[in-house]
């Protein structure tokens, strides 16, 4: 069913959105593919379901398009993404330790989905929901917004949460991510994008020889279940130090514990820039494509995982799959556990607040 077209689209000026449908799930509700593109060749692809971007295609050195996100080529691969490809995280993104956490004095139970710990969001997170759909008009932007409704109680969660994310599209080839959210009872929100990149748009190689840039001076250490030890370490003088750009795969195998508790590197940077304003906080390049990712955002956090547990048992196109440490996720977010670590930025959303945060990802040539 992927790919059948609508033969709907919106254009506004030098930048367009084309639906189509994408698939329908085994219940019989139908998922809808959305394509932004730019006047640049820019595209970005998102299906309803799990808001998942399914590809994004941006040009090398050579003005050469490829894809640079893992995904699946069919919305069956989606229904169960144990990997997460490309999509939505929430209401909670990262670990929950034991499952469980306490509000004003009441304590609630959640799946445990992740060894012993809870991990983005439960059984059925945003990542597996159908999202609405609504496309928005600019001269020199595109615009799709997802809305979804989380009902009180849902994965454990208390309060009904409303949640908007905007994927934007924009002519200098900035994916903007914008998210909002409300609740009617006290609850948690820490929501995050859960895309894998290889910005060489070969996903038979690994990711060892990018070169990543994290502006962090501390990192959350972690235990071997993936939950905090309950303070912070400095980056300085260990593999965790991102401070100034290097290759990936220098350090990534380095006999420390941390990195041993990891697999490698699956960690939260504490991010130097305060949460005010969006910031550049970390860099990816591609020296071959010459292909260049800046990450920018107002959160306190930057998960850096580089698919340590991929293992070769996922496919795409052709039958190919995909290897070990075949890309890298920058998800911005609060720290892990955050719920029961009483030292950490509070993930707290109350009756009249509203929870904004906003991630842009810019791709050039350098």
């Amino acid at each position: 069913m992927a790919g059948i077209k609508y033969n709907v689209k919106f254009k506004m000026g030098k930048v367009s959105i084309n639906q189509s449908v994408y698939g329908t799930t085994p219940e019989g509700d139908q998922v809808d593919l959305f394509t932004l593109k730019n006047a640049k060749g820019m595209e970005v692809d998102v299906i309803t379901f799990g808001g998942i971007i399914t590809k994004l295609s941006v040009s090398d050195k050579a003005g050469k398009f490829e894809n640079v996100v893992l995904g699946y080529d069919n919305l069956e691969s989606y229904l169960s993404n144990p990997t997460y490809f490309g999509a939505i995280i929430g209401r909670y993104g990262n670990r929950i330790s034991k499952g469980k956490f306490s509000l004003n004095g009441i304590d609630y139970p959640l799946a445990i989905n992740n060894g012993p710990n809870h991990l983005h969001g439960g059984i059925k997170g945003f990542d597996k929901v159908i999202w609405k759909a609504q496309t928005l008009e600019n001269d020199d932007k595109v615009a799709l917004k997802l809305t979804y409704l989380s009902a009180d109680m849902e994965e454990g969660y208390p309060g009904n949460l409303n949640v908007t994310v905007i994927y934007t599209l924009t002519e200098n080839n900035t994916l903007e991510i914008a998210y909002q959210a409300t609740t009617d009872k006290t609850t948690l929100v820490n929501l995050t994008q859960h895309s894998y990149f290889n910005l060489s748009g070969d996903f038979t190689k690994t990711i060892s020889n990018e070169e990543v840039m994290i502006d962090a001076d501390f990192f959350v250490p972690i235990d071997k279940s993936a939950i905090p030890l309950g303070g912070l370490e400095s980056v300085k003088n260990t593999p965790f130090d991102f401070t100034t750009s290097k290759r990936v795969g220098q350090d990534i195998d380095a006999d420390h514990p941390q990195i041993k508790n990891g697999s490698g590197y699956d960690h939260t940077w504490v991010l130097n820039h305060p949460e005010e304003n969006v910031n550049l906080v970390a860099s990816v390049l591609d020296k071959d494509s010459s292909r260049y990712m800046e990450v920018y955002t107002d959160q306190p956090g930057v998960q850096f995982y580089t698919g340590n547990f991929l293992d070769g048992a996922f496919s795409y196109g052709g039958g190919m799959r995909y290897a070990d440490r075949s890309a890298l996720c920058l998800e911005t977010q609060h720290y892990p556990d955050s719920p029961n670590q009483d030292a950490f930025p509070s993930t707290v959303l109350n009756p009249g607040e509203t929870y904004k945060t906003e991630t842009h990802y810019t791709f050039s040539v350098r």
